[in-house]
Protein backbone atom coordinates (compact mmCIF):
# COMPACT_ATOMS: atom_id res chain seq x y z
CA UNK A 1 0.00 0.00 0.00
CA UNK A 2 1.46 3.27 -1.07
CA UNK A 3 1.10 6.39 1.17
CA UNK A 4 1.08 9.74 1.32
CA UNK A 5 1.19 12.05 4.36
CA UNK A 6 0.55 15.67 4.30
CA UNK A 7 1.58 18.09 7.10
CA UNK A 8 5.07 17.56 8.81
CA UNK A 9 4.34 19.24 12.19
CA UNK A 10 4.54 18.45 15.79
CA UNK A 11 2.38 15.77 15.26
CA UNK A 12 2.53 14.60 11.64
CA UNK A 13 6.46 14.18 11.94
CA UNK A 14 6.31 11.58 14.21
CA UNK A 15 3.19 9.84 12.82
CA UNK A 16 4.67 9.77 9.58
CA UNK A 17 7.82 8.48 11.22
CA UNK A 18 5.55 5.60 12.45
CA UNK A 19 4.72 4.52 9.06
CA UNK A 20 8.28 4.52 7.43
CA UNK A 21 9.62 2.38 10.63
CA UNK A 22 6.25 -0.28 9.24
CA UNK A 23 8.35 -0.04 5.83
CA UNK A 24 5.30 1.99 4.45
CA UNK A 25 7.91 4.47 2.94
CA UNK A 26 5.49 7.40 2.84
CA UNK A 27 5.53 10.26 -0.18
CA UNK A 28 6.10 13.48 1.60
CA UNK A 29 5.08 16.79 1.60
CA UNK A 30 4.80 19.99 4.18
CA UNK A 31 4.58 23.51 3.31
CA UNK A 32 7.84 24.08 4.48
CA UNK A 33 10.59 21.92 2.72
CA UNK A 34 12.61 22.01 5.73
CA UNK A 35 10.50 19.98 7.72
CA UNK A 36 10.68 17.12 5.05
CA UNK A 37 14.58 17.39 4.95
CA UNK A 38 14.85 17.23 8.41
CA UNK A 39 12.08 14.10 8.71
CA UNK A 40 14.58 12.46 6.05
CA UNK A 41 17.66 13.00 8.19
CA UNK A 42 16.50 10.00 10.63
CA UNK A 43 13.40 8.01 8.56
CA UNK A 44 12.90 7.10 5.10
CA UNK A 45 10.34 8.45 2.91
CA UNK A 46 9.74 10.41 -0.62
CA UNK A 47 10.34 14.07 -0.49
CA UNK A 48 7.52 15.68 -2.98
CA UNK A 49 7.02 19.48 -4.42
CA UNK A 50 3.14 19.43 -4.06
CA UNK A 51 0.08 17.57 -2.50
CA UNK A 52 -0.70 16.97 -5.94
CA UNK A 53 3.04 14.81 -5.87
CA UNK A 54 2.68 13.62 -3.11
CA UNK A 55 -0.24 11.96 -4.05
CA UNK A 56 0.59 10.63 -7.06
CA UNK A 57 0.05 6.94 -7.46
CA UNK A 58 -0.98 7.02 -3.74
CA UNK A 59 -3.40 4.21 -2.45
CA UNK A 60 -4.43 6.29 0.90
CA UNK A 61 -3.67 10.57 1.15
CA UNK A 62 -3.12 10.99 4.82
CA UNK A 63 -3.56 14.78 6.20
CA UNK A 64 -2.58 16.05 9.02
CA UNK A 65 -2.74 20.21 9.20
CA UNK A 66 -4.20 22.30 11.50
CA UNK A 67 -7.79 23.05 10.12
CA UNK A 68 -10.32 21.61 7.83
CA UNK A 69 -9.46 24.76 5.52
CA UNK A 70 -5.94 23.84 5.41
CA UNK A 71 -7.37 20.36 4.42
CA UNK A 72 -9.49 21.46 1.73
CA UNK A 73 -6.74 23.36 0.60
CA UNK A 74 -4.56 20.87 0.35
CA UNK A 75 -6.85 18.17 -1.33
CA UNK A 76 -9.21 20.79 -3.51
CA UNK A 77 -6.81 23.60 -4.15
CA UNK A 78 -5.78 24.56 -7.31
CA UNK A 79 -3.20 23.98 -9.11
CA UNK A 80 -1.74 21.51 -6.85
CA UNK A 81 -3.93 20.23 -4.57
CA UNK A 82 -3.79 15.92 -3.80
CA UNK A 83 -6.90 15.05 -5.81
CA UNK A 84 -4.93 16.05 -9.04
CA UNK A 85 -2.76 13.07 -8.50
CA UNK A 86 -4.86 10.77 -6.99
CA UNK A 87 -6.09 7.53 -8.63
CA UNK A 88 -9.65 6.58 -8.94
CA UNK A 89 -10.49 4.94 -5.80
CA UNK A 90 -7.94 6.31 -3.80
CA UNK A 91 -8.93 7.35 0.04
CA UNK A 92 -8.20 10.71 2.08
CA UNK A 93 -7.66 10.28 5.39
CA UNK A 94 -8.13 13.29 7.15
CA UNK A 95 -6.46 13.00 10.66
CA UNK A 96 -6.52 16.63 11.65
CA UNK A 97 -8.43 18.32 14.22
CA UNK A 98 -11.02 19.42 11.54
CA UNK A 99 -15.26 21.00 11.74
CA UNK A 100 -17.24 17.91 10.73
CA UNK A 101 -19.33 20.51 8.39
CA UNK A 102 -15.88 20.87 6.59
CA UNK A 103 -15.45 17.00 6.52
CA UNK A 104 -18.86 16.58 5.39
CA UNK A 105 -18.35 19.07 2.75
CA UNK A 106 -15.02 17.65 1.90
CA UNK A 107 -16.95 14.09 1.28
CA UNK A 108 -19.30 15.28 -1.51
CA UNK A 109 -16.16 17.21 -3.07
CA UNK A 110 -14.18 14.38 -2.88
CA UNK A 111 -17.06 11.70 -4.16
CA UNK A 112 -17.86 13.86 -6.99
CA UNK A 113 -14.16 12.88 -8.62
CA UNK A 114 -14.56 9.64 -7.50
CA UNK A 115 -12.24 9.41 -4.52
CA UNK A 116 -13.12 8.64 -0.78
CA UNK A 117 -12.53 10.60 2.60
CA UNK A 118 -12.43 8.94 5.65
CA UNK A 119 -11.82 11.60 9.12
CA UNK A 120 -9.57 9.92 11.60
CA UNK A 121 -8.40 12.69 13.93
CA UNK A 122 -6.17 11.03 16.93
CA UNK A 123 -5.79 11.95 20.47
CA UNK A 124 -2.85 11.40 22.61
CA UNK A 125 -0.40 14.45 22.43
CA UNK A 126 3.26 14.05 21.17
CA UNK A 127 4.31 11.53 23.17
CA UNK A 128 2.02 8.95 22.01
CA UNK A 129 2.52 9.76 18.54
CA UNK A 130 6.43 8.92 19.20
CA UNK A 131 5.53 6.05 20.22
CA UNK A 132 3.02 4.37 17.88
CA UNK A 133 0.45 4.38 20.44
CA UNK A 134 -2.14 6.87 19.84
CA UNK A 135 -6.04 6.28 20.40
CA UNK A 136 -7.58 7.22 16.83
CA UNK A 137 -11.41 7.67 15.59
CA UNK A 138 -12.92 6.76 12.37
CA UNK A 139 -15.64 8.46 10.52
CA UNK A 140 -16.76 7.12 7.42
CA UNK A 141 -17.62 4.16 5.11
CA UNK A 142 -16.85 0.94 7.82
CA UNK A 143 -15.15 -0.56 4.86
CA UNK A 144 -12.57 2.03 3.94
CA UNK A 145 -11.66 2.27 7.33
CA UNK A 146 -10.66 -1.78 6.90
CA UNK A 147 -9.17 -1.07 3.81
CA UNK A 148 -6.98 1.62 6.10
CA UNK A 149 -6.56 -0.43 8.86
CA UNK A 150 -2.72 -1.39 8.20
CA UNK A 151 -2.13 2.52 7.82
CA UNK A 152 -4.01 3.79 10.62
CA UNK A 153 -2.82 0.76 13.33
CA UNK A 154 0.99 1.86 12.13
CA UNK A 155 0.20 5.04 14.59
CA UNK A 156 -2.54 4.23 16.49
CA UNK A 157 -2.98 1.70 19.72
CA UNK A 158 -6.74 1.79 18.90
CA UNK A 159 -8.64 2.53 16.21
CA UNK A 160 -12.35 3.31 16.92
CA UNK A 161 -15.24 3.46 13.94
CA UNK A 162 -16.98 6.41 15.35
CA UNK A 163 -20.25 6.33 12.50
CA UNK A 164 -20.64 8.45 9.75
CA UNK A 165 -17.90 10.53 7.91
CA UNK A 166 -17.85 13.82 9.84
CA UNK A 167 -18.35 11.76 13.62
CA UNK A 168 -14.45 11.31 14.22
CA UNK A 169 -13.99 15.08 14.01
CA UNK A 170 -16.92 15.51 15.64
CA UNK A 171 -16.17 13.35 18.82
CA UNK A 172 -12.29 15.04 18.75
CA UNK A 173 -13.61 18.14 19.62
CA UNK A 174 -16.27 17.44 21.84
CA UNK A 175 -13.24 14.88 23.75
CA UNK A 176 -11.12 17.95 23.44
CA UNK A 177 -13.79 20.38 24.88
CA UNK A 178 -14.49 18.22 27.58
CA UNK A 179 -10.03 18.09 28.10
CA UNK A 180 -10.23 21.83 28.20
CA UNK A 181 -12.60 22.42 30.71
CA UNK A 182 -11.16 19.67 32.72
CA UNK A 183 -7.68 21.97 32.56
CA UNK A 184 -9.01 25.28 33.18
CA UNK A 185 -11.19 23.44 36.18
CA UNK A 186 -8.25 21.67 38.19
CA UNK A 187 -6.22 25.54 37.31
CA UNK A 188 -9.04 27.00 39.30
CA UNK A 189 -9.31 24.13 42.19
CA UNK A 190 -5.15 24.34 42.77
CA UNK A 191 -5.23 28.18 42.67
CA UNK A 192 -8.15 28.72 44.80
CA UNK A 193 -6.86 25.44 47.61
CA UNK A 194 -2.63 27.12 47.37
CA UNK A 195 -4.33 30.17 48.51
CA UNK A 196 -6.32 28.85 51.70
CA UNK A 197 -2.81 27.19 52.36
CA UNK A 198 -3.06 23.59 50.93
CA UNK A 199 -0.04 22.36 49.39
CA UNK A 200 -0.69 21.75 45.79
CA UNK A 201 0.99 18.49 45.37
CA UNK A 202 -0.97 17.07 48.07
CA UNK A 203 -3.96 18.38 46.82
CA UNK A 204 -3.25 16.49 43.43
CA UNK A 205 -2.29 13.34 45.09
CA UNK A 206 -5.65 13.44 46.30
CA UNK A 207 -7.48 14.22 43.62
CA UNK A 208 -5.98 11.53 41.86
CA UNK A 209 -7.03 8.44 44.43
CA UNK A 210 -10.61 10.41 44.01
CA UNK A 211 -13.58 11.36 42.19
CA UNK A 212 -11.64 14.58 40.88
CA UNK A 213 -9.00 12.47 38.90
CA UNK A 214 -8.73 12.77 35.50
CA UNK A 215 -5.91 12.72 32.40
CA UNK A 216 -5.83 16.33 33.65
CA UNK A 217 -4.70 15.13 37.30
CA UNK A 218 -2.38 12.45 36.44
CA UNK A 219 -0.59 13.55 33.57
CA UNK A 220 -0.30 17.33 32.95
CA UNK A 221 -0.85 18.43 36.73
CA UNK A 222 1.75 15.79 37.69
CA UNK A 223 4.53 16.83 34.62
CA UNK A 224 3.96 20.53 33.64
CA UNK A 225 1.61 22.31 36.18
CA UNK A 226 3.38 21.64 39.64
CA UNK A 227 7.17 21.76 38.46
CA UNK A 228 6.23 24.82 36.37
CA UNK A 229 7.78 23.40 33.42
CA UNK A 230 4.47 23.88 30.95
CA UNK A 231 5.71 21.42 28.19
CA UNK A 232 3.10 19.46 27.50
CA UNK A 233 3.97 19.49 23.79
CA UNK A 234 0.21 20.56 22.52
CA UNK A 235 -0.09 24.46 21.33
CA UNK A 236 -2.86 26.34 23.22
CA UNK A 237 -4.22 27.92 20.06
CA UNK A 238 -4.99 23.93 18.92
CA UNK A 239 -7.04 23.66 21.59
CA UNK A 240 -8.56 26.57 21.37
CA UNK A 241 -9.67 26.16 18.11
CA UNK A 242 -10.51 22.15 19.31
CA UNK A 243 -13.47 24.03 21.67
CA UNK A 244 -14.46 26.47 18.58
CA UNK A 245 -15.03 23.38 16.60
CA UNK A 246 -17.48 22.33 19.47
CA UNK A 247 -18.71 25.04 19.62
CA UNK A 248 -19.78 25.83 16.29
CA UNK A 249 -20.85 22.04 15.85
CA UNK A 250 -23.50 23.21 19.14
CA UNK A 251 -24.43 26.47 16.96
CA UNK A 252 -24.96 23.95 13.32
CA UNK A 253 -27.27 21.56 15.42
CA UNK A 254 -29.12 25.00 17.30
CA UNK A 255 -28.81 23.62 20.79
CA UNK A 256 -28.17 25.91 23.87
CA UNK A 257 -24.86 24.38 25.49
CA UNK A 258 -23.62 27.54 27.99
CA UNK A 259 -20.70 25.72 29.16
CA UNK A 260 -19.23 25.14 25.70
CA UNK A 261 -19.70 29.01 24.89
CA UNK A 262 -18.26 29.48 28.45
CA UNK A 263 -15.25 27.28 27.00
CA UNK A 264 -14.81 28.76 23.61
CA UNK A 265 -14.67 32.26 25.53
CA UNK A 266 -11.19 31.54 28.13
CA UNK A 267 -9.52 29.64 25.56
CA UNK A 268 -9.86 32.55 23.08
CA UNK A 269 -9.54 34.80 25.61
CA UNK A 270 -6.27 32.97 26.53
CA UNK A 271 -5.01 32.11 23.21
CA UNK A 272 -4.95 36.46 22.95
CA UNK A 273 -3.03 36.71 26.03
CA UNK A 274 -0.85 33.91 25.86
CA UNK A 275 0.07 33.46 21.96
CA UNK A 276 -1.05 30.65 19.80
CA UNK A 277 2.19 28.72 20.02
CA UNK A 278 2.04 28.61 23.92
CA UNK A 279 1.51 25.11 25.74
CA UNK A 280 -2.12 24.77 26.50
CA UNK A 281 -1.11 23.91 30.22
CA UNK A 282 -0.19 27.86 30.41
CA UNK A 283 -3.80 27.98 30.65
CA UNK A 284 -3.04 27.67 34.33
CA UNK A 285 -1.01 30.94 34.19
CA UNK A 286 -3.94 32.84 32.36
CA UNK A 287 -6.32 31.61 35.25
CA UNK A 288 -3.74 32.97 37.61
CA UNK A 289 -3.82 36.03 36.26
CA UNK A 290 -7.76 36.73 36.35
CA UNK A 291 -7.55 36.34 40.27
CA UNK A 292 -8.44 39.16 42.30
CA UNK A 293 -5.70 40.10 44.63
CA UNK A 294 -6.00 38.22 48.44
CA UNK A 295 -8.43 40.16 50.74
CA UNK A 296 -7.12 38.40 53.64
Amino acid sequence: MTVAFIGLGMMGAPMAACLAQKQFKPRLFDANPAAIQTFLQSNDGVACASAAEAATGSDVVITMLPDGKAVQDAVLGEPHGAAKGMKPGAIVVDMSSSSPVDTEFLGRELTARGLHLIDAPVSGGVKRAVEGKLAIMAGGDAALIERCRPVLEAMGASLTHTGKLGSGHALKALNNFLAATNMVAVSEALLVGERFGLDPQVMVDVFNVSTGRSFVTEVNAKMCILPKTFTSGFMLGLLAKDVKIASELSDHLAMNTPLLSSEKDIWAAAEKALGFRADHTLVYKYVEQQQAPSKA
